[in-house]
């Protein structure tokens, strides 16, 4: 068979080519050309049987595309996940549509490819590897209970099946297949895991299951009443934030990949699938200022389930179950994506200490408590537990938001959000009624702000700094008037802006998270843009009044997204091109609530 990999495969699909499927329990990425270069199953921190996107096809890909296209356009089916794109050649056009259908209690993704005009000619290739790419599994051609042809994959636990109106056949350890598709045909394709030693499920009927998936990402989108500015960046950000959310557990992860890298070429690869309390509580709150409560409730109740035990044994981040294992390891058979090693799965940032997570924890209960949501016993249990062990540590160094792989150090923003944690247990005594030490915590936040003035304050440079020991800042500080810390008008909060502009803005709007010259983060390289810390940027300028400020900045930003809205953790500014993990939740999250403080600052400006 005729190889095009010219055509069909180039040698590196950039970062924002790629768009993302997901059924509330795992998620595909397919590239512009119809490749699913990466797919963990069944659920986000699974190993993955498509590893194309950190490595090359032999690591597993499946394909679906039409050859010779001189166009591809692409967009989401209204406010879903059911993915169309549109191919154009010289001879004709087709139309593919695909997802992973939700609420079936089942790990599928199905496609559908309709010639539309003329003639056009598909390629189609299926190669499964296992093991993130490392294992090749026993493949063979059967037949299902109801007659249908499959193709079925089996290494150990796992089993892929391939069903369809037409399969490819075996070929060099793939699948492959050739043909032609003239105006009013299709070829519908399903692909379904399972447990290799459980019965095979019965074939989906595929246009009803694209339909209903479509229907129930609307009517999840309709909960939001938003008609404010940036509103399609809005709504596709939540919807992006509600894809990440394990519809099971309530787990809300970071991202859907790992070891996208920060720095391309260089180590800075992480794994991202896993659910991190500070990124979960501020999806939480952004959820919650468009009215989604019950999203709410459901990581309220992961929560209590991932940390029960000891207030002690507090992690930093979970697995989506609420598991805590998270061994860190290098998969030295992937060549990374633009040779960028290590590969990293799992993440040794589980055992750092980061006083800042709590602060966010809190604020986002606060805003559930605001928002009407009632407080269980267990849960504000668990605050009080959880504010008293952070009382008891906040004078110490930790590695801070950033998770520094160098020393641990006395980070102002951790300071900050450690204020904030207990400035948000002493409002749940004063404003909603709950029982605690109300004269203590008053007193201990006392002693956290006044440390944090007299310390992280550089009155020379005139900033708020990084550590208490530096002598440069970190965009993180950006939160001091996000939090209420001080207010926004402030002048120290204002030159502190001033100057986060002055060291850290690489192109117009677009903020680093910290010198990586000046921190000792314990890794080598440099990095990008980081979208989250810029959208703060857009939000401290909408909290000071400047409305101008603001609108410039989000314009910049939400034009930034690719081209069915997503966004991954950087951005490069010179390159023109994504970075780090996508779709990254930070990113869109960060999103929602500058969009949010925007408009709150067009309102002060009306009245």
């Amino acid at each position: 068979m005729e190889r095009t990999d010219d055509v069909v495969d180039p040698p590196l699909v950039p970062i924002e080519d790629y768009a993302v499927l997901g059924d509330g329990k795992t998620a595909a990425l397919v590239s512009l050309r119809g490749s699913v270069d990466w797919m963990c199953l069944p659920t986000f921190d699974s190993t993955a049987c498509f590893a194309r996107l950190l490595g090359t096809p032999e690591n597993g890909r499946w394909l679906l595309t039409v050859r010779d296209a001189t166009s591809v356009t692409r967009r989401y089916l209204d406010d879903s996940f059911v993915l169309e794109t549109t191919y154009e050649t010289a001879q004709g056009t087709a139309v593919a549509h695909e997802t992973m259908p939700l609420n079936d209690g089942r790990a599928d993704l199905v496609r559908r490819l309709v010639c539309t005009q003329g003639s056009v000619e598909v390629e189609h290739e299926w190669i499964v590897r296992f093991g993130y790419g490392a294992i090749e599994p026993w493949v063979r051609h059967t037949t299902d209970d109801d007659g249908n042809d499959t193709i079925r994959a089996i290494a150990g636990p796992d089993s892929l099946m391939l069903r369809g109106d037409r399969l490819p056949t075996a070929a060099d350890h793939r699948h492959a297949d050739r043909f032609t598709l003239r105006q009013g045909e299709s070829v519908e394709l399903s692909l379904t895991w399972t447990r290799s030693f459980d019965p095979v499920p019965p074939r989906l009927t595929i246009e009803d299951r694209i339909d209903s998936t479509r229907i129930s990402w609307g009517l999840w989108a309709r909960g939001c009443a938003y008609e404010g500015s940036y509103r399609e960046a809005v709504v596709r950000s939540l919807l992006v934030l509600r894809l990440l959310t394990d519809a099971e557990s309530g787990g809300i992860v970071a991202a859907a990949t790992t070891s996208l890298p920060e720095d391309f070429g260089g180590e800075r690869n992480w794994d991202y699938r896993f659910c991190w309390l500070r990124d979960a509580a501020m999806t939480l709150e952004a959820l919650l200022e468009h009215g989604y409560r019950d999203e709410a409730t459901e990581w309220r109740d992961w929560l209590l389930r991932a940390v029960a035990g000891r207030s002690t044994d507090l992690q930093i981040m979970y697995r989506v179950d609420g598991g805590r294992d998270l061994p860190e390891r290098e998969l030295d058979h992937l060549a990374g994506y633009a040779g960028s090693r290590p590969v990293r799965i799992g993440n040794a940032a589980v055992g750092q200490v980061q006083n800042d997570v709590l602060g966010e924890v809190m604020c986002a209960f606060e805003l559930a408590r605001a928002a009407g949501l009632e407080e269980s016993k267990d849960s504000w249990s668990l605050q009080r537990k959880l504010v008293d062990e952070l009382l008891a540590r906040w004078r110490e160094p930790d590695r801070g938001i950033w998770e520094v792989r160098g020393d641990p150090r006395h980070f102002t923003h951790s300071k900050v959000m450690a204020w904030a944690a207990v400035d948000r247990a002493i409002r749940a005594v004063e404003k909603h009624g709950l029982s605690g030490p109300v004269e203590r915590w008053r007193a201990e936040r006392d002693a956290i702000h006044a440390d944090v003035l007299a310390r992280g304050w550089n009155d020379e440079l005139g900033t708020f700094v990084q550590s208490y020991d530096a002598e440069h800042t970190d965009a993180a500080l950006l939160q001091i008037a996000q939090v209420g810390f001080l207010p926004a008008d402030d002048p120290r909060v204002l030159s502190t802006l001033a100057t986060i502009r002055a060291e850290l803005e690489v192109a117009p709007g677009l903020l680093r998270r910290y010198p990586t010259e000046r921190t000792d983060d314990g890794v080598a390289g440099d990095e990008h843009a980081f979208l989250a810390c810029s959208f703060w940027l857009a939000d401290a300028l909408a909290r000071t009044d400047d409305v101008e400020g603001s609108t410039k900045v989000l314009d910049i930003l939400v034009g930034l997204s690719n081209d069915v809205g997503l966004l991954a953790e950087q951005y490069d500014p010179v390159g023109r091109r994504m970075a780090g993990n996508m779709p990254q939740a930070l990113s869109h999250l960060a999103l929602v609530r500058a969009v949010h403080s925007h408009d709150l600052a067009l309102e002060r400006r009306a009245r």
